[in-house]
């Protein structure tokens, strides 16, 4: 067998190649701008973390894509563990910001025309990202911009990234798969769901009664279920089923799954939000360096890109415990480590 060469720190973090990456547009115009190697070394970072999470985003999709998925198996496990990964990277993705905030609007205008028309906005990765998660084309805002700033190339990369199953769709299938609901071993048709309806009327306020219709609608009355929602009827039932009896231990981990994707698109939402305050800071209402109309495109896009909003107006149908169906003794035995 022949010997492996010995690794050298250097070379296997490919540092000569990383550390001389920085090319200060400033220092080819011969014009003084501190800050530019601060700008830079942001947005490369952002970049480097956009993919690590394109990574664990990967290996998330390849459990889910399994036809058969254990609710207490080793691959909800790290699915769950990986999407944490993914949270404590937003995180400082996040916290970056305050790093990029000590660079004041003065110190950017030093060479911020010397960057036109790049923009932010041209990450494809990130885009790949919101893609990769269910962020459909249809939903986006801006959609006349969103391509039109990319090269050829990098169109044809997010176009593919939009062309593959998305997370949101494989949750959604995972979900659809699971038969607690409305397993016809322990209730009749609809028995459950007509069960809990009584119950939740009952919870709420004369001024909430109006959220009695879009139950029906969302977990009853299947023709009458919006057509404009990604998620299917009985994946949604079945998420609140899991959402509602959490304390189960066959849906510890699904249960866990997901409140994590929510905190995903929380994490997601923040990062949008400090990235708007920083702009509003920076730039004020001058347009940004690609041409969009600067925060105010980003508050607009942060409204809007919420990937797993359906999962998060589950909570509107929540009972609390004392007030649930109970559950026949054999599901009771299916739900509990035997």
């Amino acid at each position: 067998m022949q010997e492996r060469k010995p690794v050298y720190y250097s070379e296997y973090l490919q540092l000569p190649t990383i550390l001389n990456a920085q090319a200060p547009e400033s220092a080819k115009e011969n014009i003084k701008a501190d800050d530019e190697m601060l700008f830079i070394i942001i947005h490369q970072t952002y970049e480097l973390w956009f993919k690590q999470i394109l990574h664990e985003l990967g290996i998330i999709r390849s459990v889910f894509k399994q036809d058969t998925i254990d609710n207490s198996s080793a691959d909800i496990y790290n699915s769950v563990h990986r999407a944490k990964r993914i949270i404590k990277i937003m995180e400082l993705m996040v916290n970056q910001m305050s790093i990029m905030e000590t660079m004041t609007p003065l110190d950017f205008l030093d060479f911020r025309d010397l960057l036109r028309p790049a923009s932010g906005f041209q990450s494809i990765q990130f885009k790949i990202i919101e893609a990769t998660l269910g962020l459909a084309y249809d939903q986006r805002h801006g959609k006349g911009y969103y391509l039109s700033q990319l090269s050829q190339h990098d169109i044809d990369l997010v176009k593919q990234a939009e062309s593959e199953e998305s997370l949101l769709s494989l949750i959604n299938k995972w979900l659809e798969r699971m038969p607690y609901a409305n397993d016809e071993q322990h209730w009749n048709q609809n028995d459950f769901w007509n069960q809990y309806e009584t119950a939740y009327s009952n919870s709420l306020q004369e001024s909430e009664k109006g959220n009695i219709s879009t139950f029906r609608n969302l977990f009853i009355d299947a023709n009458n279920y919006p057509e404009d929602r990604k998620m299917s009827m009985k994946a949604c039932q079945n998420a609140l089923f899991i959402i509602l009896y959490r304390d189960y231990p066959l849906f510890h981990l699904p249960y866990e799954l997901l409140s994590t994707l929510l905190e995903v698109d929380e994490q997601l939402g923040l990062w949008r939000q400090r990235h708007i305050h920083m702009v509003q800071r920076t730039i004020g209402k001058r347009v940004g360096t690609g041409g969009s109309t600067g925060a105010a495109y980003l508050k607009a896009a942060a409204d809007t890109h919420y990937v797993f909003k359906e999962l998060a107006e589950l909570t509107s149908f929540l009972l609390p415990r004392n007030a649930l169906p109970k559950l026949p003794d054999t599901l009771i035995k299916n739900l509990s480590y035997q």
